[in-house]
């Protein structure tokens, strides 16, 4: 079993403290005030991206030409 991307608690304490000893106590807010504003904006793009590929798909769909009678009589002959 991979344990690779596996955290325990003992483990995020001694990163929480690495950080905080790298960067200070003032700084952390500031860095993640900037982190939560990249995720936001990450988010809204993959969403804009969701939303063209709905939209491309809806268009492709109503422009497709629609079997008629006519046409599966014609590629019967």
């Amino acid at each position: 079993m991979n344990h690779l991307l596996f955290l325990d608690s003992p483990v995020i304490i001694v990163i929480a403290l690495i950080f905080l000893l790298l960067f200070g106590g003032k700084k952390i807010p500031e860095l993640m005030k900037g982190l939560g504003k990249g995720i936001k904006s990450f988010k809204e793009g993959m969403n804009e991206v969701e939303n063209e590929i709905k939209d491309a798909t809806t268009e492709t769909k109503k422009n497709a030409p629609k079997d008629t009678k006519e046409d599966k009589l014609d590629s019967a002959k």
